[in-house]
């Protein structure tokens, strides 16, 4: 698999419940995909890639370690990326 849409990667780690809220938080501007702003809820990512967001009032900062291929139990969401330590910002208004 070369890519997978950002909002079915985050929907798969079960970060969010559904890909229509994935796709809102998207299109909200509070996504970073390696240090870049996102809007498009298209936008393909790959392991290796880094992906900020602000969710749960708080920001989260991970690194992708695989794409999944369905939305599994929280456990198997979990070996899809790695947490990194948040980054310093303010959280948006």
């Amino acid at each position: 698999m070369d890519g997978l849409r950002l909002d079915k990667w985050l929907w798969f780690a079960r970060f969010l419940k559904s890909r229509s809220m994935a796709q809102g938080l998207i299109e909200s501007g509070e996504v970073r995909l390696n240090s870049q702003g996102v809007s498009k809820t298209s936008v393909a990512v790959k392991t290796g890639d880094e992906v900020v967001f602000y969710l749960g009032r708080r920001w989260r900062r991970v690194k992708i370690v695989g794409l999944g291929t369905r939305r599994g139990p929280a456990p198997e969401a979990r070996t899809l990326y790695e947490e990194l330590p948040p980054p310093d910002l303010p959280a948006p208004e």
